[in-house]
């Protein structure tokens, strides 16, 4: 069995569409049921076999210090390389050059959730002898952009052809020729990079990835989408080896015992729920406080926040 031990994990983009909770938490490090997003990636990645780890941040890189001290996760190392600049996917590859060294390696973005088989992505990639392996989905919501053929990527497009058309799902097989491909210091998305080789007769191929579930958690309603989904659903990823996960209530939470929780609330570390305050699909962030008889519905309090009354579908 082929096996890739090193991998580029995205987590430096701004999550404009998650304002304002991503104001003070970087997009890769909001919480699922208390767990940093970006680590369900980690997780998901070892399991095939990846040992170090490499992480591009941007804003509030202290952020990721906290999450990865010593600059390890479950004993596998982790290099945190900020861009003060933001390069995109393209520039983002060619920076961390000198990490990636002349091995292959995967490209996993931070801030999609999923439990889809590695494998075949993997196995592909070498059976194929690709340069560039690219997973692709349909149906994610995202919209027709990736057009493959027997295995083989012809095109990425905007032009709709359900038998031909896919997604990609951000994660991605590479080998080290694409450095000599791209430009240094520049800021660049992969997608003309790639598409520019597809016309060079490079091997750019595509391997589709529609079991287990997949999310893109780009904007609120998913935020709260996926919490459902793993509260309904009893959903856990088997690589998640957290035997408390998914944790509702932490241990250092205090909720009053007439307070309600139903649904997928969450209630962070060191939260404080009130006297007959009733919470329904709500998500409380570390230090978060509610007064007593308040009432939130679909809400999402960030850290440290202190929160009365009645609300109902806003970020507080």
């Amino acid at each position: 069995m082929n096996t890739i031990t090193q991998a580029f994990v995205l987590g430096a983009g701004l999550g404009t569409r998650l304002r304002p909770l991503t104001e003070e938490v970087p997009k890769p490090l909001i919480p699922i049921f208390q767990k940093p997003l970006i680590t369900f990636a980690l997780d998901h990645l070892m399991e095939f076999g990846v040992e170090r780890f490499i992480i591009n941040t941007h804003r509030l890189p202290e952020s990721f210090e906290h999450v990865f001290p010593e600059s390890s996760y479950a004993g596998h190392s982790v290099r945190l390389v900020n861009e003060p600049v933001l390069l995109e996917t393209g520039g983002g590859i060619k920076n961390v050059q000198s990490l990636l060294g002349t091995e292959p390696f995967i490209v996993y973005s931070g801030d999609i959730l999923t439990d889809v088989d590695l494998q075949p992505l993997i196995e592909e990639h070498f059976r194929a002898q690709n340069n560039v392996t690219l997973g692709l989905r349909r149906n994610t919501g995202l919209g027709a952009g990736v057009v493959a053929r027997n295995g083989r990527i012809v095109a990425i497009s905007n032009q709709s052809n359900p038998t031909e058309n896919f997604d990609y799902v951000n994660i991605s097989v590479w080998n080290p020729e694409i450095f000599r491909r791209i430009p240094s210091t520049q800021k660049v998305s992969f997608i003309p990079i790639i598409t520019k080789w597809i016309g060079q007769n490079g091997r750019i191929g595509g391997v589709v990835l529609d079991d287990g579930k997949w999310f893109n958690i780009g904007s609120r309603a998913e935020y709260l989408g996926v919490h459902r989904t793993i509260f309904r659903d009893r959903w856990k990823p088997r690589y998640v080896k957290t035997l408390d996960w998914p944790l509702q209530v932490h241990k250092t939470a205090l909720v009053d015992r007439t307070a309600q929780l139903r649904g997928c609330s969450v209630v962070g570390e060191h939260c404080g729920v009130g006297p007959e305050a009733i919470l329904e699909d709500t998500i409380l962030w570390p230090g978060a406080q509610i007064a007593s008889q308040s009432q939130l519905r679909s809400c999402i309090v960030r850290s440290q926040k202190k929160v009365g009354g009645v609300h109902h579908d806003i970020d507080i």
